[in-house]
């Protein structure tokens, strides 16, 4: 790997996981904003309820890129990914109401919608042959993200107030923009070593998209609703107190960096064997997961988060690997808008659904109780997904000949 390629992974690492943690600054942040009240209410689940746009232009925004990046390049997309999210996070700091917060908001998932089409692309390219490890660890600088957004955002909330806690992020986002053009770019598809990639049958990558694209929809409902009411649901159940709120934060952050460990994990399994071999046990775990997370009390409910955020950030780093194996780098980027799109799709109903859920019945159990019911689609599309050796040797493909099916 050149020294180019490694400059790119750490751009393109340090952006994911700004990109999940800007997501998830508002649901910690509105914890101390509904204790304030004011002009934001008092209420939690109308607070929440202002990032809806930003996840739904999060989502619609990603579909575009593969066309943009043809046009004016995959670098300047990344530049426009840290600076505008960067000033959009600096201006809901700013903001002086609902409405003025959820422009801002949208305008940062607007910007945000770049990184995983296009960083994801780039990423792959960097990584050359062996893209499980390398997309293995960028699953874990996203989770830090996650895991970073709640204990961060409560400690500032806690310390200085809930405006500094957009106004960090986005300062940090803006100073990586910044140093982020003076990076030269990689040509999409070339890498020094670099195997061609194999004619894969066209049956099979249409059984992998299908998987791709419905496993997107229920993984992106159920990822981004996990992490929004993880907040929540550990004050609920741990620190109903309103001076415990630091606490909330470092809870939520143990049960995250259980994901993140998970990735990395992942991440070497997959570039030794199958995908389905590591994808089937994740959709199996999920479902029964999420249910015992809706029962469990008290401090029970830390293994039980842990264990489903596990699951779902560890299959996080299968899905995305899918693409990599099966689709050539030549439309990869078209492949990962269009899977991102629906996927986000998925994830812009999960403000509305935690936030109205929650106001509506008081708990968690409910949201939890659907994620579960959701969560058994994955189970299907773990069992549908093909298991083929010629993942792992590529060169194998060329005599599968017309018989695409054999062997899974």
């Amino acid at each position: 790997m050149s020294d180019l390629s490694r400059r790119q992974i750490v751009f393109i690492n340090a952006a994911h996981c700004l990109t999940h943690y800007s997501l998830l600054i508002l649901p910690t942040a509105a914890l101390a904003m509904a204790a304030r009240g004011g002009a934001f209410g008092s209420a939690y689940g109308p607070i929440l309820a202002l990032a809806t746009a930003m996840f739904v232009l999060y989502g619609a925004g990603s579909l575009p890129q593969g066309v943009l990046a043809a046009k004016f390049g995959r670098n300047a997309l990344m530049a426009a990914f840290f600076l505008g999210t960067g000033v959009s996070l600096i201006a809901a700091g700013f903001a002086p109401g609902p409405m003025a917060l959820a422009v801002a908001l949208g305008s940062a998932g607007m910007f945000a919608s770049i990184y995983h089409p296009i960083g994801t692309a780039i990423l792959v390219d960097a990584a050359g042959d062996a893209p499980g490890r390398a997309i293995g660890t960028n699953g874990v600088f996203g989770n830090l993200g996650v895991a970073f957004a709640p204990v961060v955002s409560a400690l500032l909330a806690h310390m200085i107030g809930w405006r500094a806690a957009f106004l960090a992020p986005g300062a940090v986002a803006t100073v990586l923009g910044l140093v982020w053009l003076r990076v030269p770019p990689i040509v999409p598809g070339v890498h020094r070593g670099a195997r061609p990639f194999p004619q894969i049958p066209r049956a099979l990558v249409r059984r992998a998209v299908v998987v791709l694209l419905l496993i997107a929809v229920v993984s992106g409902l159920v990822f981004n609703a996990f992490t929004l009411l993880l907040p929540k649901l550990m004050q609920d159940r741990l620190a109903a107190n309103p001076a415990l709120l630091p606490l909330v934060g470092v809870a939520a952050f143990g049960v995250t960096v259980c994901g993140a460990l998970t990735q990395f994990t992942v991440g070497r399994m997959i570039d030794r064997t199958t995908l389905k071999r590591v994808f089937l046990p994740l959709g199996v775990i999920l479902a029964p997961g999420l249910a015992a997370l809706a029962l469990a009390g008290g401090w029970l409910v830390l293994p039980a988060a842990g264990l489903v955020a596990a699951v779902i950030f560890g299959q996080v780093t299968v899905n995305e690997t899918m693409t990599a194996r099966y689709i050539s780098p030549r439309v990869r980027a078209q492949m990962y808008s269009v899977r991102f799109f629906v996927g986000f799709l998925g994830a812009a109903a999960a403000p509305p659904l935690v936030g109205l859920m929650q106001q509506r019945t008081g708990s968690l159990v409910s949201v939890l109780g659907l994620l579960a019911a959701f969560a058994l689609v994955t189970m299907g599309c773990a069992l549908f997904f093909p298991d083929r050796k010629e993942e792992l040797r590529p060169e194998l493909w060329a005599a599968v000949g017309t018989a695409p099916e054999a062997g899974d």
